[in-house]
């Protein structure tokens, strides 16, 4: 994404014009890559692949990418954070953000993503940090939301699916996801959204700004600025 101060946002820039002839995803090039930029990276190739197995659009296509790709991060991006000379974490990991942009350019994003962009614009945090600290609350929120609104929403067995491909047991539903996402977290050392300068008092236009979000229309559930507001307190 690119800043704008002067607006306090970070919008992502988007033509044909950008598409490449090749691209080249080589793994080789991130074993050097110290254990928080692995961390920030991966956490955000995560949520890249978890946000378009929930979303509207969803489809055959992007939840193969997703459902191979939950896996893959699931068993890899510890591994990959302990020892950055782990070849196969990090070719495991390279496959998950190559899929998860492929993913989430047919099937969009969510409620993580809509705030992904005003908070960095607004903080100086690492995008994927900022996604990793928001994930589980999102999730459960989103979660709530869907069962008290909508119960029937195929969203609500998807993240149950989610729980299922991340924690590799087949009696998992979303709150052990929730559980999952939270001990990576702690293993990762994601740290909290006060330590890059977040306030009770930004809470307002954060959410403001969030609720405009593009990325906010892929959410599963259309969610309050009490629910939003909510989101934030939990991350803080």
């Amino acid at each position: 994404g690119l800043g704008v101060p002067e607006h306090h946002v970070k919008v992502s820039l988007r033509s044909p014009l950008l598409l490449p002839r090749l691209a080249i995803v080589d793994p080789q090039l991130t074993y050097t890559m110290p254990p928080s930029v692995t961390a920030s990276t991966g956490l955000d190739a995560l949520v890249q692949v978890m946000e378009p197995f929930v979303t509207h659009q969803a489809n055959p296509l992007t939840d193969a990418l997703c459902r191979e790709d939950l896996q893959r991060a699931a068993r890899a991006l510890r591994r990959a954070y302990h020892d950055g000379s782990d070849e196969e974490a990090r070719e495991d990991m390279a496959l998950v953000s190559l899929f998860g942009g492929l993913a989430l350019a047919n099937a969009k994003l969510g409620a993580v993503h809509g705030f992904a962009g005003p908070l960095g614009g607004m903080f100086p945090a690492p995008h994927g940090i900022v996604c990793a600290r928001l994930l589980p609350y999102v999730m459960e929120t989103n979660v709530q939301a869907l069962q008290s609104r909508a119960p029937s929403h195929p969203a609500c067995a998807r993240y149950d699916e989610v729980a299922r491909l991340l924690t590799g047991n087949e009696g998992a539903t979303a709150v052990d996801g929730v559980t999952w996402i939270h001990e990576l977290c702690a293993d990762l050392n994601v740290p909290s959204l006060a330590q890059f300068g977040v306030t009770l008092a930004d809470f307002p236009a954060i959410v403001a700004q969030a609720q405009k979000a593009s990325s906010m229309k892929g959410n599963p559930i259309s969610l309050t600025d009490a629910e939003l507001t909510d989101i934030l307190h939990k991350a803080l």
